[in-house]
């Protein structure tokens, strides 16, 4: 039944109230601050560890995962929560190896790294690159997602629920990134909290019982009725190893997914890069144990709503059109909650989409008001038209967003697939231009543009490869795998490191050229005492990594 009651909207509201006293409170604390730019996008030396590592998650979970890889542990289980506990594991590397460069450079957006590392024309090109991406694939995915969500669970109007949160989300995002960050704390609590009510009354609905005791009893009962969702590794033979090929989701293209994203990309860095190197580290190392936790939120209830489904539940409300829709499980879960909890939750899901929707607002007037407005529009503008600049920007952005988003086919493709395969096209190349960038002075600018073109060009040719020629050669070593219509066609995590080594090796063959024709080399500064870690730090990094030894060596 989608409808809440009473006391579910008393929840929200109260919700409501929190964060929007407590980000007038830090605008306020921080007001006299308001005209510098630098803190008004980055709260430069004001985010502590708990706020960085709180905000990058909320910053990181949203509908498409609420939504997304809820659907996924429905139809493919907990396989999919690789996303998240790998991303545990390149959070720690992250830490280690691109956060020093990036601050001891004094870089404060990735165009700007382009820029000093590379050519102005690289930075140009990918800055905006980066808003269109931002806005046409993250933003809109994210509104309207949220908004199905948000639909599905209140019966409000579709069209209210997207207005609704888009106000919400620039609120927020207009008080800066000290609002952003302090209040993501407030977001993060509710998203683990509402969550994890979520998931436990999920699991003990499977067991019929309530209690600490009802709710063993429902995850023994969960592994027992569908064993076949509780393994992390898949075989060539699996429906689903073209999403999630074998050991390529530890050691292949996964890691260059993760690696892009938490590392070189403006929306996620943009938390860290305001503050010292200590309190970054910390902040992200913290981000790295909550990640642990997402597939328990994220993953789990969509296994719960599927052993349920198998006992004859949900079998109208899992249907979209006559066909089922695994992405319907956790609205269906949520509708089922009691009153009052199903408020918490519902204020959990909105604080995910709010805090995405502020992230991603903030970097996209971070770029456009940094590296296009003052680089090449107003040279000499003021930091109080910088900051005028920037809200406008966040504004305009949200609202292109409102308009483009439902023509874009989303719900169609699934939220977690429409942002993977956009940004996969591009993100090998992004990723080799950057850690050759990092690591080796000799990679040249020309090398740069081969990879962002060439890796794009490369990625679209291995995706529509299967229409013009067999691939079934590839099976024997898993680069390939028939389709649902039996065509043989690369997994998109396999395409991704394909793509990569294809940008690294040319991009060493132009840079090599280049270098022996006298090109001046520009490097960044880096040293080796730079990614030296504290005793805590590594302390903390290693029982991380035993938690993630274990977790796939049990569910292997």
């Amino acid at each position: 039944m989608n409808k809440l009651t009473a006391t579910d909207y008393i929840v929200f509201i109260i919700y409501f109230i929190i964060i929007i006293i407590y980000g007038i409170y830090i605008f306020r604390r921080n007001k006299k601050k308001v005209a510098d730019s630098k803190d008004y996008f980055l709260a430069e030396g004001s985010l502590t560890w708990w706020a960085i590592g709180a905000s990058l998650i909320a910053s990181n979970i949203s509908a498409e995962q609420f939504i997304g890889m809820s659907g996924s542990g429905f139809s493919m289980g907990l396989a999919i929560a690789t996303y998240e506990w790998m991303a545990a594991f390149t959070l720690i590397i992250v830490a280690v190896f691109f956060i020093p460069v990036y601050l001891k450079n004094k870089i404060y957006t990735m165009p700007q790294y382009l820029h000093k590392r590379y050519n102005e024309k690289v930075a140009l090109i990918m800055s905006i690159f980066w808003l269109m991406l931002y806005i046409v694939v993250n933003l809109t995915s994210i509104l309207y997602l949220g908004a199905l969500a948000i639909n599905g669970i209140s019966g409000f109007n579709f069209t209210l629920c997207m207005g609704f949160l888009a106000i919400f989300a620039i609120m927020i995002t207009l008080g800066g990134m000290k609002v952003i960050g302090y209040t993501d704390v407030i977001q993060v609590f509710f998203l683990i909290l509402g969550g994890l009510v979520t998931t436990y009354l999920a699991i003990t609905l499977v067991s019929g019982e309530q209690g600490i005791t009802g709710f063993w009893t429902g995850l023994t009962s969960m592994k027992e009725a569908a064993g076949d969702h509780f393994h992390m590794i898949f075989k060539k033979t699996d429906p689903y190893y073209i999403d999630l090929p074998g050991i390529s989701v530890l050691i292949g293209g996964m890691l260059i997914v993760n690696l892009n994203y938490w590392g070189c990309n403006q929306y996620i860095t943009q938390r860290a890069l305001g503050a010292d190197l200590k309190t970054a580290r910390n902040g992200i190392l913290f981000a790295a144990f909550l990640k642990l936790l997402m597939p328990v939120i994220v993953v789990l209830p969509g296994i719960a709503a599927y052993v349920l489904y198998q006992q004859g539940l949900f079998q109208k409300e899992m249907l979209q059109d006559g066909v089922l829709n695994p992405d319907r499980a956790y609205p269906t879960l949520l509708n089922l909650l009691p009153s009052g909890m199903k408020g918490l939750s519902f204020a959990a899901l909105i604080a995910a989409i709010v805090a995405s929707l502020a992230g991603k607002a903030n970097s996209i007037a971070t770029i456009f008001t940094l590296d296009i407005y003052k680089q090449y529009i107003n040279k000499d503008a003021s930091e109080e038209n910088l900051v005028r600049v920037g809200k406008l920007t966040v504004v305009a952005s949200v609202l292109m967003a409102i308009i483009i988003a439902p023509f874009l086919g989303i719900d169609k493709k699934g939220g977690f697939q429409y942002i993977q395969e956009y940004t996969g096209f591009v993100s090998p190349g992004i990723f080799a231009m950057f850690i050759l960038g990092f690591f080796w002075k000799r990679t040249t600018a020309k090398a740069a543009l081969f990879a962002i073109v060439a890796g794009f060009i490369f990625s679209v040719m291995l995706k529509f490869a299967p229409l013009v020629m067999d691939l079934s050669f590839l099976y024997p070593i898993g680069f390939a795998v028939p389709n649902a219509n039996g065509v043989y066609e690369m997994a998109f995590i396999d395409r991704m490191a394909v793509v990569f080594l294809f940008c690294v090796l040319g991009m060493y063959w132009i840079s090599i050229r280049e270098t022996k024709n006298g090109l001046p080399r520009k490097g960044l500064e880096i040293d080796a005492s730079m990614f030296k870690t504290s005793r805590a730090f590594t302390i903390w990094s290693i029982v991380i990594l035993l938690i993630l030894i274990t977790l796939y060596t049990s569910f292997w």
